[in-house]
């Protein structure tokens, strides 16, 4: 999905007109723009390159283990196992680790709703509700209030380490890394200009997607690029019900495959069924309340048949995840929902509580803020488990369309592209929630914000690589027990 050749420049994914789009630049615009460039005070760009650990900083394998307790025991070495394949998985469930590092960096004091996690793998395709594929961010569980440039260095440091893994020449890596932010900071700025609802209705679907991939890629690149896609059509409910299921005594069940995939009655043998169906009723009522009243309607018209537990993503492993099957007309009209279990953010240490105390509700809220558009059966709920625990969930559709970049075996023109759309996208969602118009000024109109991002990202690459390293040598001598290729 991502090119082939050199990287090069190429030009930001604008979301309209500059000039038919702007607004006038009033008392208070400029009032805005003076704040973000008073923000340079506190935090002059070319600090914010600054990353330097010292002998106080907490030990990263330490920092992971405490958030073990709260998650499911038997599946933690699948989550070490997954962490400790390559640096870029370490990367990605590790976002702990970096919240910690970030909050001792430098802060412009520039707050928007932060995604926590905005690394180049948590960004994709998905289908709208008006059923076009579009692309946007797509995990939010660590969603939070805070200073946007903490997304920004999260997405930075992985473009690094990412193109460190293949390989990529040390020019070419710092390239792709430079233009990755410049995307964010060209693209915040056109964002400052723009009217309220121009901002909210901005979004890049799959059309605008492949159109700046042929201009930059050879045909055999773009050609994988239009199978991802064409892929990404048919992942659908239907096609999960066809993939995870098997009809037993004449009802349809979700196929047994531990530990990744474990049938409720296989995890509570001697729980009653009628326990069960009884929980899930009232689970299900206090999700269908989070919905709005049409979303409620279609709800409605399906019937409850099965769940299990499922094993998902690489730093999510030991959250508890459900996949929920719903049968509507009959047997070919299947509804497959994956309820998340959503903890406290991995921010809300650094970066301040949320005010949301259902943790569920600041996954969604955070996502309806962010996103252009989201799941039709985005929800959330607080439920008493089957072990007797209170817990958080938020719900969605486990199928709709869902495709990411594929970072493994990626090469540097393509992730060039890819790194740049995911800029602009990042910058499009902070300007939902934040002043656009200060962090636009506080960005300013040269590089130096670019550049100083990027010596962040290599150091931070290089901490990453002796954190991963860590890590190996914890499982090696036995003080973590981590199942690898799982």
């Amino acid at each position: 999905m991502m090119g082939k050749g050199r990287a090069t420049s190429v030009k930001p994914v604008e979301p309209a007109r500059r000039r038919k789009e702007s607004v006038p630049r009033t008392a208070a615009w400029h009032a805005r723009a003076a704040a973000g460039k008073q923000a340079r005070l506190a935090a002059p760009l070319e600090d914010q390159a600054v990353f330097e650990p010292t002998e106080l900083r907490a030990d990263p394998v330490e920092l992971l283990g405490r958030q073990g307790p709260a998650r499911v025991q038997e599946l933690l070495p699948i989550r070490y196992g997954r962490m400790v394949s390559s640096p870029f998985a370490f990367y990605r469930g590790a976002a702990l680790v970096m919240a910690a590092d970030l909050a001792t960096t430098p802060s412009s004091g520039l707050r928007v709703q932060l995604c926590g996690d905005a690394h180049l793998s948590n960004f994709g395709f998905y289908a709208s509700p008006e059923r076009h594929l579009v692309f946007d961010l797509n995990d939010f569980d660590e969603t939070l209030p805070g200073p946007f440039e903490w997304d920004v260095k999260r997405l930075a440091a992985s473009v690094e380490i990412a193109a460190r893994s293949q390989s990529f020449r040390t020019r070419e890596t710092r390239a792709i890394v430079v233009d990755a932010v410049r995307s964010y900071r060209e693209s915040m700025r056109t964002f400052a200009e723009m009217p309220n609802q121009a901002v909210w209705y901005a979004r890049l679907d799959a059309d605008e997607f492949m159109a700046k991939l042929r201009a930059a890629a050879p045909p055999e690149r773009t050609r994988r690029a239009e199978m991802l896609l064409a892929s990404a059509r048919t992942k659908d409910s239907l096609q999960a019900f066809r993939k995870l299921t098997h009809v037993v005594d004449g009802q349809p069940r979700i196929i047994s495959d531990p530990p990744l995939i474990v049938p409720v009655e296989e995890l509570f043998p001697d729980q009653r069924g009628e326990t069960i169906q009884a929980q899930m009723e009232d689970l299900l009522a206090a999700y269908r309340a989070t919905l709005v009243s049409d979303r409620k309607h279609l709800f409605d018209q399906y019937r409850f048949v099965h769940m299990a537990r499922k094993v998902v993503g690489v730093g999510s492993v030991g959250t508890r995840a459900w996949i929920l099957l719903f049968e509507g007309l009959d047997g070919g009209d299947p509804l497959f929902l994956q309820a998340k279990e959503a903890q406290s953010s991995v921010l809300e240490q650094y970066a301040g509580v949320s005010e949301y105390a259902n943790h569920g509700e600041r996954v969604v809220a955070g996502q309806r803020l962010m996103r252009a558009s989201s799941d039709i059966f985005l929800g959330w709920q607080r439920t008493n488990g089957l072990d007797g625990v209170d817990r958080d969930y938020y719900l969605r559709q486990l199928r709709d369309w869902k495709a990411s970049a594929e970072v493994e075996g990626s090469v540097p023109e393509g992730m060039a592209v890819y790194a740049r759309v995911c800029g602009w996208t990042l910058a499009r969602a902070h300007a939902r929630s934040g002043d656009r118009v200060a962090i636009g000024a506080y960005l300013g109109k040269h590089d130096r914000f670019d550049e100083a991002i990027a010596d962040f990202a290599s150091a931070y690459a290089d901490q990453n690589d002796k954190d991963h390293a860590a890590l190996r040598a914890a499982i090696d001598d036995g003080r973590i027990e981590a199942t690898e290729g799982v």
